[in-house]
């Protein structure tokens, strides 16, 4: 006789807790709010030229150049302000500003080719890289590294150019995966 009502008594007791999860779970879907569904929107005309001039190799390249080229030149304003004038206790007031004004424009213009050329060349390998291959990763960073840093420490021979190669492409590495661009 027992065994006949312990299975409908789990059976209830079933039923009421699968009841009770029911209404728990209607009244928390009804108090979440509903976000509401957007529409895609497709880019306009304007939006698609604009990908397309700016994934020309040549215009990339010439803005980054441009780029570097104004924070090599507010780099130099700002480090040959630091200079002080060798000579500073024998120059009057006046020779110690043009003395200043001077050595901050070298410095500037110097720091403006450099990473003006910097900026040109990184951005036009890693351009041509990444259109060649067709990927858009890391290996494209590195390449471009290794040619910009090539390229600038070429002056001094090829084993500066090699050792200029390894560190610009490793800075490169390090820069990525701290902005994490590549996923």
């Amino acid at each position: 006789m027992y065994a006949n009502i312990l299975p409908m008594y789990r059976r209830a007791s079933m039923s009421t807790n699968t009841d009770n999860e029911t209404q728990n779970a209607s009244s928390s879907t009804q108090d979440a709010p509903k976000t509401p569904i957007e529409p895609i929107h497709l880019p306009t005309i304007e939006e698609i030229r604009g990908q397309d001039i700016w994934n020309n190799c040549a215009v990339r390249s010439v803005v980054s150049g441009v780029m570097g080229g104004g924070l090599g030149l507010f780099m130099g304003l700002f480090l040959g302000a630091l200079d002080n004038p060798l000579m500073q206790e024998e120059m009057t007031g006046r020779q110690q500003l043009i003395f200043q004004a001077k050595q901050m424009g070298r410095r500037s213009w110097s720091s403006c080719k450099a990473f003006a050329i910097m900026g040109f060349i990184f951005s036009a390998s890693e351009c041509v890289v990444e259109k060649v291959r067709a990927k858009h990763d890391i290996t494209n960073t590195v390449v471009a590294g290794c040619a910009t840093g090539g390229a600038i420490s070429a002056r001094g021979g090829p084993k500066a150019a090699c050792v200029g190669c390894a560190g610009f492409a490793a800075f490169s590495v390090v820069i990525e995966k701290f902005l994490e661009r590549h996923s």
